[in-house]
């Protein structure tokens, strides 16, 4: 697998309908697609596998030989910049089109997500730098966290069991904790408080069912102490420029709709991190109404409820880089999350 492959699909899955809808044909469980680029000069051929399995070659159409010299990073030349880009530039057409997104590795890890994302509109935080997949489920009413998929090696829950697995942990009575150590795939908590959470291996052993019942046990242990509704807050809202163009909106109407999946309250101060290529955030707006039914949904997209959403400020995009947030201990924005209360001083000083 080649670095541009890493990188591109990096925490994404093939979604089949999507991979014929492109242009893939089917045979068993392979697709293939072939393009041909650079005045068919050369012709590219994907392989997918699986959801995870994919493979490429780039075929000289005048020699028929194997082409490689994209993939070798000393090559330098307008030439082999230009076949390199295309290839990229196919590459990310594939995965926009044909992917779905992952947050994390085992199938059931990223069930689980969509199923407490349904439940309760909250996207796993990614806090830390050092561990990419580790993410937090937290109750944006209280702040509390009620949940942690992260990962381990399987030693140090069980000595007789060793390899990296991915696990869950969420917080309970303590009574009840001793029963469930008695069932597999339960085991008392890794790095947490051992008291009041538990780890549940996600590894099939126990459902999907019987974790989100659990998961609604640790949810009602966030709730206590909530912000008093009188009580604004402030969050982070990524806008992929790929899919709506949100400076456009701003330059027609002051005041648009978006999708609400948060607890977001009328009067709540909303930034919009516009993604790559401009990468910070560029938009301060204002919650003006909330909880809007809508009814919407695809392969890529579920929505149950929008907001109205009012620009107050704008921006300049060398303001706040993602780089920078970075330095309030933001290093991941995949879906509505809170403000450090040091970002949050930052930018009410900035207006």
């Amino acid at each position: 697998m080649d670095d541009f492959i890493k990188r591109i699909f990096k925490n994404k899955i093939f979604a089949s309908t999507k991979l014929t809808a492109f242009g893939f044909t089917q045979k068993g469980n392979t697709y293939t697609y072939t393009k041909s680029f650079m005045d068919n000069q050369f012709e590219l051929t994907v392989v997918v596998t699986e959801t995870k399995c994919i493979e490429t070659k780039i075929i000289d159409t005048a020699s028929g030989d194997l082409y490689t010299l994209h993939l070798v990073e000393d090559a330098k030349g307008t030439f082999v910049g230009q076949v390199r880009e295309n290839y990229e530039n196919i590459l990310n057409l594939i995965s926009e089109k044909c992917c779905n997104t992952t947050y994390f590795s085992t199938e059931q890890a990223n069930r689980l997500t969509g199923l407490i994302k349904e439940k309760y509109s909250d996207d796993p935080e990614f806090l830390w730098e050092k561990f990419p997949g580790f993410g937090v489920f937290r109750n944006p009413e209280s702040e509390k966290w009620y949940g942690l998929i992260s990962h381990v090696d399987y030693a140090k829950l069980d000595k007789n069991k060793s390899g990296d697995v991915e696990i869950l942990n969420i917080k309970l009575d303590k009574d009840k904790i001793p029963e469930l150590y008695q069932i597999n795939g339960f085991y008392s908590a890794y790095h947490m408080n051992k008291k009041s959470w538990i780890t549940i291996v996600l590894d099939e052993t126990v459902s999907d069912r019987h974790i989100m019942e659990l998961v609604d046990e640790s949810h009602k242990h966030s709730e206590g102490k909530a912000k008093s509704k009188n009580v604004k807050s402030e969050w982070i809202i990524p806008a992929n420029p790929k899919f709506f163009d949100v400076e456009k909106a701003f330059r027609q109407n002051d005041e648009i709709i978006w999708k609400q999946s948060s607890n977001i309250k009328t009067g709540d101060i909303i930034y919009l991190y516009v993604a790559s290529p401009v990468s910070a955030i560029k938009y301060r707006c204002k919650a003006t109404e909330v909880n809007i039914p809508y009814n919407y949904k695809d392969e890529n997209l579920k929505i149950s409820k929008i907001m109205k959403i009012k620009l107050l400020k704008e921006y300049d995009k060398n303001f706040l880089t993602f780089k920078s947030l970075n330095n309030y201990g933001i290093n991941a924005i995949r879906g509505p999350r809170n403000i450090p209360q040091n970002l949050s001083d930052f930018l009410n000083k900035k207006g």
